[in-house]
Parts: structure tokens; sequence; C-alpha cells
């Protein structure tokens, strides 16, 4: 009993500074998300197409599991955009009400299979790929601009988030890479373009 206690304890401690960072940052990342929804589709609308569920996925990895390599910026980026067009290709060929039912499912497993081959394996980017199938009639309508909004904007809001927030903190790195990170100042922490 004690062993197992030991193990679960272990297991489930977090630092709360690192769990604050990842609530500031997740919060900005959303929020932002949301700020943009209230100021382009106020007026006369009900449906939240900005702030998708992929979004709340994303962030979890983005925020709270920094060094996960499905966090890191080429899988969130390209893997989010190739499954938002795939989804939307599917949608497009098969539509109709005869099968319905692939659609989905077809969407899915093709975003997993080519985000695969492209090593942009990013988890969200399912449900990414799922959304203008089985989402309301307005997110169906959007077509390929859904790629553009709100799956790109809101991708590079919480990247841009992510890389702002996450390299404040002195035990983090975004995106992450081996070395000593309490001795980088801000400003180097941010300039990862010189890293990748």
């Amino acid at each position: 009993m004690r062993k197992a206690r030991l193990i679960a304890y272990r297991e489930t401690s977090h630092d709360p500074i690192v769990n604050l960072w990842a609530f500031v940052g997740s919060f900005l990342g959303l929020g932002s998300i949301g700020l943009m929804q209230n100021v382009f589709y106020a007026i006369g609308n009900l449906d939240a197409l900005f702030l998708i569920g992929a979004f709340g996925a994303s962030s979890v990895l983005l925020f709270g599991m920094t060094n996960s390599p499905a966090a890191q910026p080429r899988k969130l980026i390209f893997g989010s955009i190739i499954s938002a067009f795939i989804e939307v290709s599917v949608y497009q060929l098969f539509s109709s009400t005869d099968y319905i039912w692939i659609s989905p499912a077809l969407a899915v497993s093709l975003s997993i299979l080519v985000m695969q081959y492209t090593k942009t394996l990013h988890p969200p980017g399912g449900a990414i790929a799922m959304i203008a199938n089985i989402g309301s009639e307005e997110v169906r309508e959007m077509g390929y601009f859904y790629v553009i909004n709100p799956v790109i904007t809101g991708v590079l809001t919480l990247f841009v988030v992510s890389i702002l927030i996450k390299n404040l903190s002195k035990n983090r790195l975004y995106p992450y890479q081996e070395g000593n990170i309490r001795e980088m100042k801000y400003l180097e922490k941010i300039q990862f373009w010189k890293r990748l």
C-alpha cells in the first residue's frame, strides 16, 4: 500500500509555479481566440466558430505538456492545417446524406495517415478533421475558408501566446530544446528560429 501511494503521489505531484504558468498561458491563448470571435462574429451569430474543441486539446499540449513532441511548432501548425484541409476536402466529396457516415471517419483516418507521413502528428488534428463533418450548418458552409479562419488564426494565436508566456518561466523553454534553460535570458528564449 505504501509503494502504491508513493507511486501515485509522485506521478501526480506538480510544481505549483509550473501549473500557474500553464493556467495563465491557456487562459490568455483561448481568451484571445474568444476575443477574436467577439470582434469578427458578434452580430447575429450564435455559433462559436473560432472556439473549436481542438484548441482546448492543443492548449493542454502547449501549456501543460510543454516538452511533448506533439506540442512543438511544426506539428502544432502543420498538423492542424493538414487536418483542416483534409476535413473540408472529404466533406466536399462525401457530403451527401447517403455517405454521411463515411465522411467523419475518412477525414480523421486520412488526416492521421498524412500527418504520420509528413511527421506532423498532432493529436488535436483528429478533432479538427471531424468538425466540418459534424459541426453546425454554418461551419459546414464555410468550405475552405474554415482552414484559414478559425484553424490557422487560432493555431497561430496559441503559438504566439505560447512563445511569449512559456519563455517567461525560468523552468520552461518553447520550442523545447535540450540545454540549461535557467541561464537563458527571455529574448534568447523567444528567438526560436535560431534553434530550429
